[in-house]
C-alpha cells in the first residue's frame, strides 16, 4: 500500500488541497492514516478508484 499526502492527491486529481480535505471530511475519500502533523494520508489505489468513479459520473 502506497500512501499519498493531501498535496499529492490534489495534484493527481487536478484539484486544490482544500477540495481533498473536504472529500475526506465528507467521507467521500477515506484516509488510511494520519501523518505526524495530523494530516490525512490516502491509499493510492483508493484515490485511483475514486478518480475513475468521478470521471464516470461526469467529472470531479
Amino acid at each position: 500500500m502506497s500512501l499519498m499526502t493531501v498535496s499529492e492527491v490534489a495534484d493527481f486529481l487536478s484539484v486544490q488541497d482544500v477540495r481533498v480535505q473536504r472529500l475526506e471530511r465528507e467521507s467521500l475519500l477515506l484516509a488510511k492514516d494520519k501523518d505526524d502533523a495530523g494530516n490525512p494520508l490516502f491509499d493510492q489505489s483508493d484515490v485511483e478508484k475514486y478518480k475513475e468513479l468521478a470521471e464516470r459520473l461526469g467529472g470531479l
